[in-house]
């Protein structure tokens, strides 16, 4: 008998017990399905055997990690629908994009109908019906290049010949096998909410988000988002660096300095292209960027600026930040805490009327917000907008037309920024773009706050909490988007991370995560910084870089 300890309670099982079974005998500690468990600072599947006491706590699929299991159990009950459809058609299915709560993905060999794709949710439904298990196996690495090369998966064959472990956990479902990052639900039957629907040139597969894990909201497209994503696989798919093995074989054989070159290149046209849209409707007074943590908003500013100075216009940066209201009065959230992401941190009123008499053409003295007491100052910031002036605006709430309600809305032009990462780790598993902001964050953090990775981790959910409610939600309303992921960055930023990671003890809350970003980072080749321009926005956050950012 072995005795396992739930929220205080202990029970007494055989020593055959699974983790599954003691969850379902816990059903209620949880409000939604469990799905996966926890102890002693590690994730473990539910269908492992519980071989000794242990106190345990369990994950459901409205957690963080359950979520991230949730979604590759449905990716895995998704490849097996396809080729139990369609077997001999398909040549491949690349889960290319993360949208919202979304992944959109695409097919190769077959001309999807919604035919086709009703036949494959049918699939995935009757298999759900039937509670079949995920089998984990482990296997050599030298085995799993073998079987991989064997099932034409070839970005999955070039990852693990660069791997250093010798073994391999494979996943497989009714036969069907395949590698995944990260852990997997026990059987098929919690995989309850999805469903498929053409979209441009393959699929989406809508799933519930981690607030409402057991509803499937309806699928709202982001068209704006979806070309930038599609522009920066296309990209990569251009210089053949489109997942992590094609990256590692670039930097194994020498090509590293080229890539950095063409990517900081294609970057700075961006730039360009940008400046020059709003050179060329002097209406515009007001240019508006909003980005989420990390997204490299403030380097963007000032290498937008060096352009439109190219242009002829003389632009002047204004950070929202600079507007807070005075500490005593910032909003509370619901822990009690200054809630500093809300709209109401911020002096809308003063704002609009500073910008609207700048308009106007008055002189106006800009405030400077003091964070170490808390408090709006005036330091003779004087700003007078003169016939080709023009002024940049860099805050969380830009693309928010509350933030600027008296301004005209010709006068504004919007801009939104983030970090939307262009290669994947192969066919199936892709690299979540939160994970390359946290990583970019955690490094800067530490350059710039001495704050230690664990502190980073701790506050994400509640920046990501932000980003959801003031950010994300106003992403459509840009003119345009900028994505300054940097196809090599996380090869650069490997060696930074790695060390600050490996110092948060495994009795600390973070310990779990910081596991999770040491596995990830562990498919990468390190490359230094040696070669990287000192305008590059990844400057800004791994030191070196030529703006004072």
């Amino acid at each position: 008998m072995v005795k396992v300890t739930v929220n205080g309670i202990v029970k007494e099982y055989n020593d055959s017990v699974t983790y599954k079974a003691v969850a379902e005998d816990n059903k209620d500690v949880c409000k939604y399905d469990i799905i996966l468990a926890h102890k002693g600072g590690k994730l473990i599947e539910l269908n492992k055997k519980v071989k000794s006491d242990c106190t345990v706590e369990f994950f459901d699929i409205s957690t963080d990690s359950g979520h991230k299991t949730y979604v590759r159990g449905i990716t895995l009950l998704m490849l097996k629908a396809f080729y139990d459809i369609a077997k001999d058609a398909v040549e491949n299915i690349f889960v290319k994009h993360a949208i919202g709560d979304s992944r959109y993905c695409e097919v190769k060999g077959i001309t999807l109908t919604e035919g086709i794709l009703k036949r494959v949710e049918d699939r995935m439904h009757s298999l759900v019906k039937e509670d079949i298990p995920f089998v984990k196996r482990s296997v050599d690495t030298s085995e799993a290049i073998e079987m991989f090369e064997k099932y034409q998966m070839n970005d999955k064959k070039k990852l693990f010949e660069y791997r250093r472990v010798s073994k391999v956990n494979i996943y497989s479902l009714d036969g069907f096998e395949d590698y995944y990052y990260g852990y997997m639900p026990a059987s098929t039957g919690i995989l309850k909410y999805f469903e498929l629907k053409l979209y441009d040139r393959g699929f989406i597969i809508n799933m519930p988000n981690k607030k409402q894990p057991d509803k499937l909201l309806e699928y709202k497209p982001s068209p704006k988002l979806f070309h930038t994503l599609q522009e920066a696989s296309e990209w990569g798919k251009m210089v053949y660096v489109d997942t992590i093995g094609a990256l590692n074989d670039v930097i194994s054989h020498e090509g590293m300095q080229n890539l950095i070159l063409v990517q900081e290149a294609l970057q700075e046209k961006k730039v360009a292209q940008i400046a020059e849209t709003i050179a060329a409707d002097r209406s515009k007074k007001f240019i508006m960027i909003s980005g989420p943590s990390s997204s490299g908003k403030t380097s963007f500013s000032h290498r937008l600026s060096i352009q439109l100075r190219t242009l002829g216009l003389k632009p002047h940066t204004i950070a929202l930040d600079n507007y807070f209201v005075n500490r005593e009065d910032t909003p509370l959230d619901e822990n009690g805490n200054y809630d500093f992401e809300c709209l109401e941190a911020i002096d809308i009123n003063l704002f609009n009327s500073d910008m609207t008499r700048l308009l106007k053409g008055d002189i106006v003295e800009i405030p400077r917000f003091n964070f170490l007491i808390g408090q709006r100052e005036y330091r003779g910031d004087w700003q007078k907008l003169k016939k080709d002036d023009i002024l940049v605006i860099e805050g969380i709430h830009g693309l928010n037309d509350k933030l600027s309600y008296t301004l005209p809305k010709e006068s504004k032009f919007k801009i939104y920024i983030s970090a939307l990462t262009q290669i994947n780790i192969d066919e199936h598993n892709r690299i979540s773009t939160t994970d390359g902001r946290l990583i970019r964050r955690m490094v800067r953090d530490a350059r710039t706050r001495g704050s230690s990775a664990a502190h980073t981790i701790g506050m994400w959910d509640s920046v990501r909490r932000g980003e959801d409610l003031y950010i994300f939600p106003f992403q459509e309303e840009a003119d345009i988007m900028f994505n300054s992921a940097l196809i090599y960055e996380l090869a650069v930023l490997k060696p930074y991370a790695e060390s600050l990671l490996f110092g948060i003890p495994k009795d600390a809350p973070e310990y779990v995560e910081a596991k999770r970003l040491l596995k990830f980072l562990d498919y990468f080749i390190g490359i230094s910084t040696e070669d990287i321009p000192k305008n590059s926005i990844l400057r800004e956050f791994v030191g070196g870089s030529i703006f004072n950012v």
